[in-house]
């Protein structure tokens, strides 16, 4: 019960990594028309999740959490980024990840990327990987709803109905993350990875990313 707990507490949006100030290119996505509702929205992070930034988060998280020292993945964590949105926004929800469960947990871990950081952390822990990566996974796309009902005129019910409907794809992407090797890792969300670009110049704009 207490491992669960402590993935609950470092998953929650509570938990000071500013989570809440990154959209992961979503505000370029709605800006352009391109999630506009519901149904769009569910598709975007479906995409995400299944085949792209989601996806490729949990591999390196699963990657992190079998090696003895996560360096190396947080270099191809780095590498892999599409752009300076996304490299900046996994490089500071990490830094501030490491700092709180370093400083909290006694957890000897510094400077990495978000999803390296906590499957570093969930190994040093004893934390199950199985657990870990839904947990993560819902948590990603949990913010990205939030993201949506700020900046769309979509209601409280609607975006849990939509975050209901990706359960498959989250449990899914888990599952087969915790037994992708990390030469395995990919993206394919195109069109996500574009918007993160573009958000770079997006004026005006609510987000960090």
């Amino acid at each position: 019960m207490s491992h669960a707990l402590t993935l609950m507490q470092w998953l929650s949006p509570a938990f000071p990594i500013g989570a809440f100030a990154y959209s992961h290119g979503l505000e370029q996505a709605i800006a352009d028309g391109v999630v506009a509702d519901a149904k769009t929205l569910r598709e975007w992070l479906r995409d995400l999740l299944g085949h792209g930034s989601g996806r490729a988060d949990a591999i390196l998280l699963a990657a992190a959490y079998r090696a003895d020292d996560p360096s190396d993945v947080d270099a191809t964590a780095r590498a892999f980024a599409a752009g300076a949105e996304r490299l900046k926004e996994t490089d500071l929800q990490g830094a501030a990840f490491c700092d709180t469960a370093r400083a909290v947990w006694g957890i000897e871990i510094a400077g990495l990327t978000y999803p390296v950081a906590v499957g570093a952390a969930a190994r040093a822990v004893g934390i199950p990987l199985a657990e870990t990566l839904p947990l993560y996974l819902h948590a990603f796309a949990s913010n990205l709803v939030s993201v949506a009902q700020r900046a769309l005129p979509l209601g409280q019910t609607d975006g849990q109905t939509v975050l209901a409907t990706l359960s498959s794809v989250i449990a899914k992407t888990a599952k087969e993350a915790e037994k992708t090797p990390l030469a395995a890792l990919s993206s394919t969300s195109f069109a996500a990875d574009i918007a993160a670009m573009r958000h770079e110049t997006l004026q005006p704009r609510i987000f960090r990313t």
